[in-house]
């Protein structure tokens, strides 16, 4: 009997140690509404469209940066619900609402894995 519960308390012991997601880190710095910590997990070229403005291609990490510290500035943002998640190979879509004040934007953040963890290479907001 002494056995059996200690077996049941290591194993649930166990189970409250989750694995991670691949996405979780990119997750919780969205939910922080902290764009330097979203910037960390910039690919070294990112494609960007944000609201009311034109589409940009190749744009490099530190422009990236800048330019989604700006969004979350002017758009008061402060805070992130995540609403899917697929995997294609080694591609990761992810989609969700940043919210802020009034009313919330939905983005769509494309990752690809490199170097065995997923850096996004692609932002949309609208």
């Amino acid at each position: 009997m002494k056995s059996f519960f200690l077996t049941i308390g290591l194993a649930l012991t166990l189970m409250s140690f989750t694995l991670q997601g691949p996405t979780d880190a990119i997750v919780r710095s969205l939910k922080s509404a902290n764009a330097e910590q979203v910037a960390a997990h910039f690919d070294d070229f990112v494609d960007m469209k944000l609201l009311e403005k034109d589409e940009v291609k190749n744009m490099g990490k530190n422009q990236a940066t800048i330019a989604i510290k700006n969004f979350f500035a002017e758009k008061s943002i402060k805070g992130f619900e995540k609403i899917s998640e697929r995997e294609i190979g080694s591609t990761m879509y992810m989609t969700g609402k940043l919210l802020n004040n009034n009313k919330g934007y939905n983005i769509t953040v494309m990752l690809k894995q490199k170097g065995g963890q997923y850096q996004i290479v692609t932002v949309r907001i609208n």
